[in-house]
């Protein structure tokens, strides 16, 4: 029997407007978690190099904790799971928010170590012969160096955890991928549909990727 099977472009058009709707909750997911867990990546990442065991295990459990397990179990447990626990329910961007924050904080936290880490040791020794306390030779001198360094990493975690709010249609979230399947529920055009939902993808993760590229461009990105 032969098939044959035509893409209808005028279909994927027509879905645009429609999930166009679903972005600006991608981008609050996935921004506002980035941004959470870029402060608990530093934190975490500055325990994990703390000369003080009783300081580094919980760095080390939370890390591996996180990287451990999928980002999808993740925020079905802070949506479902975590309720149980606290005895109220918790809204649905605000679980996957935390769940971006929770998941890519672990991955930041190594970022930043490996960043701070990178700074030869005499950085450290000559900041301190210049009469700086430990903290400001870090502030000043480890600090600014290791964060250019880190930049080009940040910023794949940061596409990446745009990916990863694909996932959160399942507790409901209008993001893009949820609005592409209430779409076809009523269009039946699957095919044509999840094309616009990759492309709309496609843009925002190129976006960031050539806003990274003009940052290394100028030369705010350091070796």
């Amino acid at each position: 029997m032969d098939v044959t099977f035509q893409f209808d472009w005028q279909a994927a058009i027509a879905s645009i407007p429609y999930l166009l709707e679903g972005i600006p909750w991608t981008l609050l997911i996935s921004f506002g978690g980035l941004a959470i867990g870029f402060l608990i990546g530093i934190f975490f990442g500055l325990l994990r190099i703390s000369p003080l065991r009783l300081l580094r295990w919980p760095a080390v459990t939370y890390i591996e904790i996180f990287r451990g397990t999928p980002v999808l179990v993740q925020v079905l447990f802070i949506f479902y799971g975590l309720p149980q626990i606290i005895g109220g329910p918790i809204d649905a961007v605000t679980a996957g928010i935390a769940a971006i924050a929770l998941n890519a904080g672990a991955y930041i936290s190594e970022i930043v170590r490996g960043g701070v880490q990178s700074i030869d040791r005499g950085q450290r020794e000559a900041g301190l012969s210049l009469g700086l306390s430990r903290v400001d030779t870090f502030r000043y001198i480890i600090w600014p160096q290791a964060l250019r360094r880190m930049i080009p990493a940040l910023g794949n975690q940061g596409i990446v955890s745009i990916k990863d709010t694909s996932l959160f249609s399942v507790i409901g979230v209008g993001e893009l991928v949820r609005q592409g399947q209430i779409y076809i529920a009523t269009t039946f055009t699957a095919l044509e549909v999840y094309f616009m939902v990759a492309m709309l993808y496609l843009v925002i993760t190129l976006s960031l990727s050539l806003a990274l590229r003009m940052v290394e461009r100028r030369g705010l990105v350091g070796q």
